[in-house]
């Protein structure tokens, strides 16, 4: 959710950069709520004098939204990358070294991400950095780790112009072309509608390229765009683009937003008569949708990068070490997260050693590494291709509808 974030204008944090250095030195799990910091847990203020790590140990960075309007991302993803490191370090490390993790708060914000690796670079010494969940975050975040030769790996940053930075920019999820002809095609095929209306968020790149290639791929299968209605990000009053919209008398409303906005237009959509189906993508997955729609979005479809019913037997472990470790269900962050690590791990495994060159030629190397989420193949645009799902939501649950596959 995959999940891009607005383009820079964006509510500002009066936080300082939070910087949360975790240096994993054990296996065990952690339980809900997480302990207090240890002796080896700077706080947030000493962000500028974190130590190194031990030599016996492998530092990965990670860049999340710990803090802000999308801050169940930044959690759900830092959950995913301890779960996998702790997993490594379990089973032995990599090349007879244990794993940690350096994790600084990007906030929601470009600038605060570039910053971050900055310092993950020049000060961490981290071999890889894994982040972030917005494309215009990990867009800012790439032009420093193409520069220094580190490897990126994004777990849901979804606009294809983030792996376009560089030969050393990777992801694990699908990209926004993508889940915009998955949705295109299920709005026709499986849902058999004629006319579709758009509404979209014209500060935010996820939802102007999904929005793009949702409108071609439909027109291309024979449907009709309806309407055509935008708002900025920050919006809380869609009154006036859902009443036009709903003039148009369409079968369907395409809302490529964040679920932050999500929710409050479906409950005023349907204030306003507008019954129609919602349909989305990945960026309407949290637990938020739903406290924020309530019923008003039972009946809407997204797109997805796993579904929890899912049979994988892979999925399911899992589904059930997260949820005994942090006491709620993983979602797709939370497992592309832990995908992208798992995968880093796995290629500095197989790299002759641990230099920038040598992990970004293992990760590129990569063909159907096992994830939860679906197995990945790294592509020639340093893409993954992978399968995409289809979510109904029903009651505050969602449920598996449909698999596309590329």
């Amino acid at each position: 959710m995959s999940l891009p974030l607005p383009l820079p204008v964006r509510r500002p944090a009066s936080l300082l950069l939070a910087a949360l250095a975790l240096t994993v030195m054990a296996c065990e799990k952690k339980t809900q709520p997480p302990p207090a910091p240890s002796a080896n847990t700077p706080p947030a203020e000493s962000a500028q004098t974190t130590p190194p790590a031990p030599s016996d140990t492998i530092l990965i960075g990670e860049v999340g939204s710990l803090t802000g309007s999308e801050a169940t991302f930044g959690i759900s993803a830092r959950n995913g990358i301890e779960l996998a490191i702790n997993e490594a370090n379990a089973a032995g490390g990599v090349k007879g070294k244990k794993l940690g993790v350096r994790v600084y708060d990007s906030q929601g914000r470009p600038e605060e991400a570039a910053q971050a690796v900055t310092r993950l670079i020049a000060q961490d010494k981290v071999a890889v950095i894994i982040g972030e969940a917005a494309s215009s975050v990990s867009m800012a975040m790439a032009e420093k780790a193409q520069a220094a030769g580190v490897p990126q790996i994004s777990y849901t940053s979804t606009a294809p112009e983030v792996t376009q930075k560089g030969d050393y920019i990777f992801r694990v999820c699908f990209i926004d072309p993508f889940q915009g002809k998955v949705m295109a095609k299920f709005a026709r095929e499986n849902l058999k509608l004629n006319g579709v209306a758009v509404l979209t968020d014209n500060k935010s790149a996820y939802s102007i390229g999904l929005a793009k290639v949702f409108v071609e791929e439909f027109q291309k299968m024979g449907g009709k765009i309806s309407a055509n209605e935008s708002y900025s990000k920050g919006d809380t009053d869609f009154r006036a683009q859902l009443t036009a919209i709903k003039q148009a008398k369409p079968e369907g409303v395409f809302v490529p937003g964040y679920y932050t906005d999500v929710g409050l237009i479906a409950r005023q959509a349907r204030e306003l008569g507008l019954k129609v189906p919602l349909l989305g993508g990945d960026g309407w997955e949290s637990e938020k949708l739903f406290e924020l729609g309530g019923s008003a979005l039972n009946g809407s479809y997204f797109a997805n990068h796993y579904a929890l019913d899912n049979p994988d037997p892979l999925l399911k472990e899992f589904s059930e070490k997260y949820q005994k470790i942090y006491g709620s269900l993983p979602d797709s962050v939370a497992a592309l997260a832990y995908d992208a690590t798992k995968l880093a791990v796995d290629a500095m495994g197989r790299a002759p050693d641990l230099s920038g060159k040598a992990l970004r030629d293992a990760i590129a190397a990569t063909k159907d590494f096992p994830g939860v989420a679906g197995k990945i193949t790294i592509n020639a645009q340093r893409d993954a291709e992978k399968q995409a799902v289809v979510l109904k939501v029903e009651d505050g649950k969602t449920k598996f509808v449909t698999t596309v596959t590329p």
